[in-house]
């Protein structure tokens, strides 16, 4: 029998509810921290954060790389665009496709973004050594290559 089924189930114990507990516990604090430090929502912070990481790029390779859906993603760019934040062209290898990419106003918040984001994970991290932020960084990359191999395994059943 595994360690883990010597135990019986208890939800507050389960890996899922605590990283989904953790991640509102720190969303929480975040998005005070965005509005205060970087003068935008959390959401918009986080599209913003990889528009000027990976652009440029498409809005839905923004939903990709920020982890929303698409329709979150573009009313995300609609706001930033608004404020002057990102431009959005037309692709030129995708007529119907637009391209994003930050203003010069949106480099001035992204820096600030950026510094929140490298806050807010030193600040949720600071409980740990350099040991365990190393073992913690190797094993959350193993879980998320794991889940990405499953989650293409459902996309490809859904076709």
């Amino acid at each position: 029998m595994t360690p883990s089924r010597i135990h019986a189930f208890t939800l507050e114990r389960s890996f899922t509810h605590r990283l989904h507990r953790l991640s509102k516990m720190t969303d929480r604090i975040s998005q005070v921290a965005y509005l205060a430090e970087a003068g935008i929502p959390m959401s918009e912070g986080r599209c913003l954060a990889a528009i000027g990481a990976f652009s440029p790029l498409s809005v839905n390779h923004l939903a990709s790389q920020a982890n929303l859906n698409k329709s979150q993603a573009s009313r995300a760019v609609q706001s930033l665009v608004s404020q002057n934040l990102v431009s959005k062209t037309i692709s030129a290898t995708d007529g119907r496709g637009v391209v994003l990419m930050l203003t010069p106003q949106g480099t001035d918040i992204w820096q600030r973004t950026i510094g929140v984001i490298e806050r807010r994970n030193a600040e949720i991290m600071s409980c740990l050594d350099a040991a365990e932020i190393e073992q913690l960084d190797g094993l959350l990359d193993r879980l998320v290559a794991h889940a990405q191999k499953a989650s293409l395994g459902v996309a490809e059943s859904e076709d």
